[in-house]
């Protein structure tokens, strides 16, 4: 009887361990999205909403660009006036807040978020 106990116990500490690392590996960020959405207005007056990006990587508007940005998720971002989130005239946009363009600015061709 012993051995066999022993044997459970040395079981159920294998798949305790093996849990645990799939536990930890699916918190590691891959899939993680920025729940909620980010709503825009194109430079053609036309509304666009994307749900739950994720929160890695840059993400593009549309090819017209954004006047209007609107951050309804529940992480900050950081508009740029570049395709590829580079370059400087950045704007910080933190969550639940909307942002406007002037008139005479250039308008928002891509997103990243803060995490």
């Amino acid at each position: 009887m012993p051995v066999i106990a022993h044997r459970r116990r040395r079981l159920g500490i294998a798949a305790g361990t093996a849990l645990l690392t799939l536990t930890v590996a699916g918190c590691s960020g891959l899939g993680r999205t920025a729940v909620g959405p980010i709503a825009y207005t194109t430079e053609r007056n036309v509304e666009i909403t994307v749900n739950s990006p994720p929160v890695k990587g840059c993400h593009r508007l549309a090819p017209s660009g954004a006047k209007v940005v609107s951050n309804g998720t529940l992480v900050d971002i950081i508009l740029y006036r570049t395709r590829n989130c580079t370059g400087p005239g950045t704007t910080y946009l933190a969550k639940s807040f909307t942002d406007v363009n002037a008139a005479s600015a250039l308008p928002w061709r891509s997103y990243s978020t803060v995490h």
